[in-house]
């Protein structure tokens, strides 16, 4: 049929709770050459603002979403086809469009947005998406939580069960942090991963979830399957102290946005609502104490306390290292701290924040790396 040669673009959906996206600007235009992975507009949600990337080549014939509205989840906003196929047909495909539906209902029922399960370590909140194929358990870092994973466990889960969850003191677990220390919430990690009933998993750690990664590698070898790490600590003694004081001292939006900048090559990526949202985290009780002591354990002195890089090369997990080379947090020349044993990728244009800022990339290198 010739319609197959007609591919609707939508809107995204980005992580567990998006459920519209506002368009900011479109990058390519009507009559416009696409190819897979062209960067195609920003849509800005209530978390960030980001660029949608082609998942299908054609010719961009249609663009009918216009910039500074807002579109639901699954909306038609443009459509690719053949330069042959005729305007005709275009007009048709989109006069006859229909929103999928059922599918997030089904979801909705078979999986909520977020779990939680009693650890431990105390009440940990999780998510949980995909069913079947290798199981991967994303790990956020300091002063994050699982929605860091938003352009990410969507993705992994077209062919893997996913879970991502909020380390202690992290999100909406549990605020008190028993053992601040990389084998305390190694310790932790595992905790979950017995309570929720994970077997061995691929770890995917981003900054001090790659650190946690590594310790729970080095701690329980036969509970992880391969390692991923993204912009990861532990594997030099550098850090940028001055962010994670700065993080931690912030009361205000004032001075919590630009300390928030630091994390992207692109500071436009600092929203309002990004701010607010560390800012309501920031307040709640027992979250200060927390990172205080985090940040003692760990980053004792402006540097990191533990450098894992020698150990776990001489474990041999598959390991893969992805960084983004404005890294203002860790430098990005640790990315080959582990030498030959692991495949580090550098991507430029990309800060700390890689998975987010360059979330094609990484996860075709992610679903690369899990694959095997």
């Amino acid at each position: 049929m010739q319609n197959e040669r007609i591919k609707p673009i939508v809107m995204p959906k980005w992580g567990l709770s998006m459920s519209e996206g506002k368009i900011t600007g479109w990058l390519k235009h009507p009559g416009s050459t696409v190819n897979v992975g062209d960067d195609l507009l920003e849509v800005e949600t209530d978390k960030i603002t980001n660029v949608v990337e082609a998942g299908d080549s054609g010719t961009l014939r249609r663009v009918l979403a216009e910039p500074g509205n807002v579109y639901p989840v699954k909306a038609l906003i443009a459509v690719l086809a053949d330069p042959d196929v005729p305007d005709a047909e275009v007009d048709a495909f989109v006069a006859g469009y229909a929103v999928p539906k059922g599918d997030d209902e089904e979801e909705a029922e078979a999986a909520p947005r977020y779990l939680f399960a009693d650890t431990p370590a105390g009440t940990l909140r999780y998510a949980k998406r995909g069913e079947g194929g290798p199981t991967v358990l994303l790990v956020h870092g300091f002063g994050g939580d699982l929605d860091n994973w938003l352009f990410t466990i969507d993705a992994l889960a077209e062919g893997a069960t996913v879970y991502a969850l909020d380390l202690p003191g992290h999100g909406q677990s549990t605020k008190t942090v028993a053992d601040p220390t990389l084998a305390g919430l190694s310790a932790a990690l595992r905790g979950f991963m017995d309570t929720v009933g994970i077997g061995p998993a691929h770890l995917v750690g981003h900054s001090m979830g790659g650190a946690v990664s590594m310790q729970t590698a080095l701690d329980a070898p036969d509970r992880v399957a391969s390692l991923s790490l993204i912009s990861s600590a532990g594997l030099g003694r550098e850090i940028n102290h001055a962010y994670i004081q700065g993080f931690i001292a912030a009361t205000g939006r004032r001075d919590l946005k630009p300390v928030l900048e630091n994390l992207f090559a692109d500071t436009g990526l600092v929203s309002r609502q990004m701010t607010e949202d560390l800012l309501k985290y920031k307040r709640l009780d027992g979250v200060d104490g927390a990172l205080r002591a985090l940040s003692a354990a760990l980053f004792e002195g402006g540097s990191q306390a533990s450098v894992l890089h020698e150990p776990v090369s001489a474990a041999g997990k598959p390991t893969l290292v992805v960084w983004g080379e404005q890294d203002r947090i860790i430098p990005a020349a640790h990315a080959t701290a582990l030498g030959p044993n692991a495949r580090a990728e550098v991507i430029p244009n990309a800060g700390h924040m890689v998975q987010m800022e360059a979330a094609g990339k990484v996860n075709a290198l992610l679903k690369e790396h899990i694959g095997r």
